[in-house]
């Protein structure tokens, strides 16, 4: 039974509205904030009784023809196909059960991937697909859709090339397929989650290439690979497929932190950062998505369908961020704002754990806490963290600053940033720090 009925007009409005507006004049002394009016306040979230819009309406999007239908089988999934539902982006939305070929091939890639590789590609699907550049640090400085306390996704390659992705910019493309350092990774993001994940596009060792279906589960987005004898739609939270002949595969998670720019930049100096040069006209420069937590605070509702399970778990609020690791079957979430700022040390599935929380930022990382064959136990005084065994001073991202071990570095291990609802619908299991009392056997 859903909460509400569903609705985009919070997701058109954010949408839209900024993409028709064009970016804003720069302002080399707005470097801490982005330069918007364009906010969700709770007003905006749509109530089951919005106007359903015209069915009938012009989509802004044109046919193509890449197989999306022929090459799916509907007859493997693992959740219902009424409850993957189809964003046709005039306030009216059709099932994934109830949609028909032409509905689907007129949506796909509304919201634009970027590919690093677009050569690869079928014409019809270069033309809804946007280019990956990169730029410097020091270039980075000069832009107006960088600044200091804009979120990034950021990764470090396997040649320890760091790579900085501003939320700004992946608001409205969402799917990257990148290949850095040799490796075929994938750049995911959902605005109505607030989730970035990076993974490893590589699935029973062939290398995917994904594109965006428009759809959504469990307000969670619903990406597709392209290959169109086997296509199967995901879910960009999990990185599971639900739909088709990979269901049940799961995308392998790369080591990636979602943290403030200035942090990244004090961390890696030298990092690229994802150029606006996409080939298409959006405002890279403001953050559409930054007040839906509040909004949804404030209204203590959510505008898009969540079972109502999920949305009565109670132990967090379904709006805040939480860190989500995983290891092996196990999984737990460490709120971000609740306990304020902390040094959390844990096990999970046989592995220990040292996460680090500013509640500030609603910001967490998880490191292994292992380093020159010794494990450390880290605390927060003063507002700096220490481990006890050295007293060495570490920084939010696990670099020694002070201390015996100056220099060293803690290895950053897999997890992902989201709204909590999004982490449950995905981890019906998981567990969360400070609230369950099982937590002890839940990590053995």
């Amino acid at each position: 039974m859903r909460l509400l009925a569903f609705s985009t007009a919070l997701l058109s409005a954010a949408l839209i509205t900024v993409a028709c507006s064009g970016g804003g004049d720069s302002d080399d002394s707005a470097t801490d904030a982005p330069r918007s009016s364009e906010t969700i306040t709770p007003e905006a979230l749509p109530t089951a009784d919005s106007a359903p819009g015209d069915p009938g309406a012009e989509l802004p999007v044109p046919p193509t023809d890449r197989g999306l239908i022929a090459g799916l089988d509907t007859s493997i999934s693992s959740v219902p196909l009424v409850d993957i539902v189809f964003d046709l982006f005039n306030l009216t939305t059709v099932t994934l059960a109830e949609a028909d070929e032409s509905t689907i091939l007129r949506i796909v890639d509304s919201i634009p991937p970027l590919d690093s590789n677009r050569a690869l590609l079928s014409p019809e699907e270069q033309v809804q697909v946007g280019t990956v550049r990169y730029i410097t640090a020091e270039e980075a400085a000069t832009v107006d859709y960088i600044w200091d306390t804009q979120l990034v996704l950021g990764y470090v390659a396997d040649d320890e090339q760091a790579y900085a992705y501003p939320i700004s910019i992946l608001n409205f493309h969402e799917i990257i397929n990148e290949t850095l350092a040799g490796r075929p990774v994938l750049v995911t993001y959902c605005s109505l989650c607030r989730s970035g994940v990076i993974y490893e596009r590589v699935v029973e060792g062939e290398v995917l290439n994904f594109g965006n279906t428009s759809a959504l589960f469990q307000s969670d987005a619903v990406m597709f690979d392209r290959d169109p004898e086997s296509i199967s739609y995901w879910l960009q939270v999990a990185g599971e497929a639900v739909v088709g002949v990979h269901t049940g595969q799961r995308l392998t998670p790369l080591s990636s932190i979602t943290t403030e720019w200035q942090a990244w930049l004090a961390q890696h100096p030298d990092t690229f950062v994802l150029s606006d040069e996409t080939g298409f006209d959006r405002p890279y420069d403001t953050d559409s998505f930054s007040t839906f937590a509040g909004a949804i605070e404030s209204a203590d509702r959510l505008p898009f369908p969540v079972d109502e399970e999920t949305l009565a778990d109670g132990r967090l609020s379904i709006s805040e961020l939480a860190l989500l690791i995983e290891i092996g079957s196990a999984s737990r979430a460490y709120g971000l704002q609740s306990f304020g700022s902390l040094a959390i040390n844990d096990e999970l599935g046989g592995q220990p754990l040292a996460v680090f929380i500013n509640s500030p930022s609603r910001y967490g990382v998880a490191f292994d806490p292992v380093v020159e064959g010794q494990q450390l136990t880290f605390a927060l005084l003063g507002g700096a963290f220490f481990d006890v065994e050295t007293w060495s001073r570490w920084d939010l991202n696990g670099l020694a600053v002070d201390g015996p071990l100056a220099g060293a570095q803690l290895v950053v291990l897999p997890s992902r940033t989201a709204f909590w609802f999004s982490i449950l619908s995905a981890y019906p299991a998981v567990t969360v720090a400070g609230v369950d009392t099982s937590l002890e056997a839940a990590g053995s």
